[in-house]
């Protein structure tokens, strides 16, 4: 009871004190090549532009499709030209807008296997914590199931989808090679590595797996190749510092190697303390 009173208050909090940079837009930008950044000041949406129609990675919030479409057609972009929706995993603040996406877009909806059910489902069956429980979010008819290492490809881009699973059972990892003046850059996306407040990793009987998921999504991290270094969230990769010196200089900001070993190191430190701890109980 006192684990799920401190989860309810970890919530709460953040969502009170988050929520503002899930839903503040931000100024739509170029990373690199044909791969754009089109979500909030923290909420990370990828448009990636071909010219046969164009990817989007995270719908976000149900609030979010505006915000989001605001960004792309922005950057000059048809809105109508999204042909295919992706998803980093299923919570709503990454998934919660594809329903509303998919019936302006008409686009093909893929999402791994393991996440595709709660996709469908609208997540979670269960009593709302708060308003807003990252749990629960209008469900979305899935075109294609995905396995990891299936290849998304439209107009001339491949798009992996790497199970980095953990924090849900097929959270993913998006990986993509980038043309950017003259040069090959690989990027990662990152799904999740984080253990959030209240996530049993030991004796977790509807997630049996989801230890030695964690260990298996830190091991295929820390082995990608890897130039730009984004995420789920802007704030994983500092996406606002590293914006702000966009055109500032010769090298590009997002190109962050070092940043990207350093912050799979700092997650990996604190699942391992977390579970090393819930096994001591």
């Amino acid at each position: 009871m006192r684990r799920l009173f401190l989860f309810f208050l970890l919530v709460c909090y953040g969502f009170a004190h988050g929520q503002s940079a899930w839903t503040e837009p931000f100024p739509g930008h170029c990373i690199a090549g044909n791969l754009y950044y089109v979500g909030s000041r923290d909420l990370a949406s990828y448009l990636i532009t071909t010219p046969e129609g164009h990817v989007l990675i995270n719908s976000s919030l149900e609030e979010s499709p505006k915000l989001i479409r605001a960004s792309v057609e922005g950057l000059g972009f048809k809105w109508t030209d999204i042909k295919v929706l992706l998803i980093s995993h299923a919570h709503s603040d990454h998934c919660a807008g594809s329903a509303e996406i998919l019936k302006d877009t008409g686009a093909q909806y893929c999402v791994m296997a393991e996440d595709a059910d709660a996709v469908e489902n609208g997540g979670a069956k269960k009593t709302r914590i708060v308003k807003g429980d990252y749990t629960q979010f209008p469900p979305a008819k899935v075109d294609r199931r995905l396995k990891d290492g299936d290849e998304i490809k439209l107009g001339g881009s491949v798009l992996v989808a790497r199970k980095t699973a953990g924090h849900t059972p097929g959270c993913t990892t998006w990986t993509m090679q980038v043309e950017d003046n003259g040069q090959k850059l690989n990027a990662v996306i990152i799904g999740s590595p984080n253990v959030n407040p209240g996530y049993i990793l030991v004796g977790n009987k509807t997630y049996p797996s989801i230890a030695t998921d964690y260990a298996a999504t830190f091991a295929m991290l820390k082995a990608l190749p890897v130039d730009l270094f984004l995420g789920a969230h802007g704030s994983y990769y500092g996406m606002e510092a590293k914006h702000k010196r966009l055109g500032s200089g010769a090298s590009n900001p997002f190109v962050d190697s070092a940043g990207y070993h350093a912050y799979v190191a700092d997650r990996e430190k604190a699942f391992r303390a977390e579970w090393d701890k819930q096994k001591a109980k």
